[in-house]
């Protein structure tokens, strides 16, 4: 009984997880390195950091952002649960966008859905940070 009800629980976090369509950043299961990406890393400090409802706004304007037809992946994410000197948690959200190459990229920040996520979600954030990161 208890093993049905887990693989039930397992099966139903699944589901939930799929439907809710934060995240396409899939895993390799090779660990094999990505290569040949540009990953666009941005954390967004919101104007009013415990509203609820100002970070599902951001996350809803972000999940459609990854609409753009450049973006290969994304992830939509909050800081973690961990405490060590060296992690900054005062961020928001969190935004990672891949990217085949620096021109997808380029034509993703002039790209009509990242202008009028800019507008619509603005008034949102207070700062905003961005890492870009190509293969070393």
């Amino acid at each position: 009984m208890q093993s049905n009800r887990r693989s039930f629980l397992s099966r139903l976090s699944i589901a939930a997880l799929s439907i809710t369509g934060l995240s396409s950043f899939k895993s390799k299961q090779t660990g094999d390195p990505m290569k040949n990406v540009f990953l666009h890393h941005v954390f967004f400090w919101l104007k009013q950091p415990n509203n609820a409802a100002d970070a599902d706004q951001l996350a809803a304007g972000l999940l459609k952002l990854s609409k753009v037809k450049t973006i290969q992946q994304f992830h939509i994410g909050k800081p973690a649960d961990t405490n060590r000197d060296v992690v900054d948690k005062g961020y928001g959200i969190s935004w990672l966008a891949v990217f085949k190459n620096a021109e997808d990229e380029e034509s993703y920040q002039t790209d009509p859905i990242h202008l009028k996520f800019i507008e619509e979600c603005a008034h949102l954030w207070s700062k905003v940070v961005v890492y870009d990161s190509v293969d070393k």
